[in-house]
């Protein structure tokens, strides 16, 4: 990072919250970070380990030599694309503030659509819940923090992503009831449950190195890659739903853009009705309801 950014000097002493936040902005946005101002700042209070809020009014605010170190050093990490949520180590999702690391994706507001879906169609108030690439286990604990009669189980193939989801149920206060536990899908799993979540790989194989840089080169590809059509983790999660949903249970699947019709084909061979489909904030299709037939 050159001492000169590009966009002309910075009006304020050098050393101070405003010059700092100058020069970062000017760094980030010549990197094409979208809101280059707002994230200047988001790095800058938690180099200094205080609240947004108490650098906007302070911009003369001298920055300590330590402080600015770990400034600098996370302005670096920004600046080659790594998400902003793996630099601070965490991302709000719901109501939660949950830990994040490249072991799993990050969680997205789209997803709160899930939710809010689970939300409307959990049959009973002690329910259990079964969350299928837990991930952070956002899912999970977003319902379990809404229904307090409800215990869960997530799932995930990375071992570490499992650890990380428990770590997050324990955060949140949710820890007694949440288990987590690595596996393959619903291999490992006997039972029946009430509700099942999942927010499973759907992007098109050949479309995961195209994307942006934040997803193409620091989150999990595992997480992405949902097969030459985008359709192979559900193919394996629609064929065990049966087995795995209470007569009166359901089962709520995060969508990738125009997949509905394609999952819900996937759902009616496997003698699953389509209870309905709940639209994201941008109008997409984004979490599909289905129950037993």
């Amino acid at each position: 990072m050159s001492e000169s950014p590009p966009g002309g000097a910075c009006p304020d002493p050098a050393g101070t919250v405003g010059a700092f936040l100058c020069r970062a902005g000017q760094h980030l946005r010549a990197a094409a970070i979208e809101n280059p101002r707002l994230e200047a700042r988001l790095l800058l209070a938690e180099a200094m380990g205080v609240e947004q809020g108490a650098l906007l009014g302070s911009p003369r605010r001298p920055v300590p030599p330590e402080p600015a170190a770990r400034f600098a050093a996370m302005l670096r990490r920004r600046l080659a694309h790594e998400p902003m949520a793996f630099i601070l180590g965490h991302q709000g999702f719901w109501t939660l503030d949950l830990e994040v690391s490249p072991d799993t994706l990050i969680p997205r507001a789209d997803s709160e659509t899930v939710v809010e879906a689970a939300l409307a169609s959990l049959p009973v108030p002690a329910a259990r819940v079964l969350d299928l690439g837990t991930g952070t286990g956002c899912l999970l604990l977003a319902v379990l923090s809404e229904r307090p009669d409800a215990f869960g189980v997530g799932v995930d193939l990375s071992p570490a992503a499992a650890a990380l989801a428990g770590r997050n149920a324990r955060r949140n206060g949710l820890g007694g009831r949440a288990a987590f536990l690595a596996g393959d899908w619903a291999g490992a799993l006997a039972g029946r449950f009430d509700l099942v979540l999942s927010n499973p790989p759907y992007i098109l194989r050949e479309s995961v190195p195209g994307l942006m840089p934040e997803v193409a080169l620091h989150e999990p590809h595992r997480a992405l890659d949902g097969g030459e059509d985008g359709l192979e983790a559900y193919r394996r999660i629609v064929a065990a739903l049966p087995d795995l949903l209470t007569p009166h249970g359901c089962a709520v699947l995060e969508l990738g853009q125009g997949q509905r019709e394609a999952v819900s084909l996937l759902a009616g061979s496997a003698q699953l009705a389509i209870r309905g489909c709940r639209a994201d904030l941008n109008g997409i299709e984004r979490a599909l309801i289905l129950g037993r037939q």
